[in-house]
């Protein structure tokens, strides 16, 4: 059963889904694989893998000066999600983005999918490179995700991107994007940034998973308007559970979204990290509750330092 398959399944089953990061340059998969173990039991529907562009670091030389040199941290999502598949026999959903990537690099990252038998995808722009002030695409590369979009459709239809015919066409890939309830950094508005989802939709996505939050009434607010446009697409709530007592003030700066101000007057009292972990399942739990209650079936959960908070919340909604 495919990702979109899953997703649209009609049941009263309460459905989980997990994002990993590949292994750091250098680091076995261990660690990943312990995290894999740690949430298996609770049968996720799929695990989705973060693709990392390369970035510029200084490296200092024998003289004393510093070399600008580019490096990817976290290579291998296609490769750790083939062994994710193969290992536990849990679908797959890779990251494909326009940063950090040309045309043709997206293009071979395509058929080394469909050549390990993966096809169901998440598309999404990527993050600009820390050195920018605003996202600049590869050269050669795409600026939007509609315009990555369309590539995969043109793939997906027996084309490469220059229009030569694929002579053996393979199983074709289904997508979902990304949206933002509290709307994108560089979105002028929620409304705008939800005309791009919209054409997102138009294009071919099959669902869209939300950017973490931590106030469900934003995530509701975010769906009925949504419908109200026509987006018609199944919207998955993406869940963080606070595990740290720097992510009070890191949180809303990373990822652009609100602590609600009962869960920070709560935070602000903890004074150790135990204490915050312990509070944030509390909250998360609370959270998936009143999302299961309003019949959201699907929830995906961003295990990034919060892997045992994740387990806990999942082991208190069985």
């Amino acid at each position: 059963m495919s990702v979109v398959e899953l997703i649209n399944k009609n049941t009263e089953e309460r459905r989980f889904s997990f994002e990993v990061l590949p292994p750091l340059k250098g680091s076995g998969t261990d660690k990943l694989f312990a995290t894999i173990d740690k949430l298996k039991e609770f049968a996720p529907s799929f695990i989705n893998i973060t693709t990392h562009h390369s970035e510029y670091i200084y490296k200092q030389m024998d003289n004393g000066l510093l070399q600008r040199q580019r490096i990817r941290r976290r290579p291998g999502t296609i490769a750790i999600a083939a062994a994710i598949q193969n290992k536990y026999q849990i679908p797959v959903q890779p990251h494909v983005i326009c940063s950090g990537t040309t045309i043709e690099d997206i293009e071979y990252e395509l058929l080394d999918l469909q050549f390990l038998g993966i096809s169901n995808l998440l598309l999404l722009r990527g993050d600009k490179a820390k050195e920018d002030n605003r996202f600049i695409p590869t050269k050669g590369g795409h600026e939007h995700t509609t315009d990555l979009i369309r590539q995969v459709q043109q793939f997906n239809e027996g084309f490469f991107a220059d229009g030569t015919p694929i002579k053996c066409p393979g199983t074709k890939f289904e997508f979902g994007v990304a949206c933002y309830p509290e709307k994108h950094e560089e979105a002028p508005n929620l409304e705008m940034d939800m005309v791009y989802l919209k054409e997102k939709q138009e294009l071919g996505a099959k669902y869209a998973v939300t950017q973490l939050f931590f106030d469900n009434q934003k995530y509701f607010d975010f769906v009925k308007t949504a419908r109200e446009m026509g987006i018609t697409i199944p919207i998955i709530p993406g869940i963080k559970p606070m595990a740290k007592l720097s992510q009070i003030t890191v949180v809303p700066k990373t990822f652009h979204c609100d602590i609600p101000q009962e869960l920070a007057k709560e935070a602000i009292r903890c004074k150790t990290d135990e204490e915050v972990r312990q509070l944030g399942v509390e909250w998360a739990v609370n959270q998936c509750k009143e999302l299961y209650q309003h019949g959201v079936q699907n929830i995906h959960f961003y295990t990034v330092s919060a892997v045992d908070s994740v387990a806990e919340v999942a082991r208190q909604l069985l």
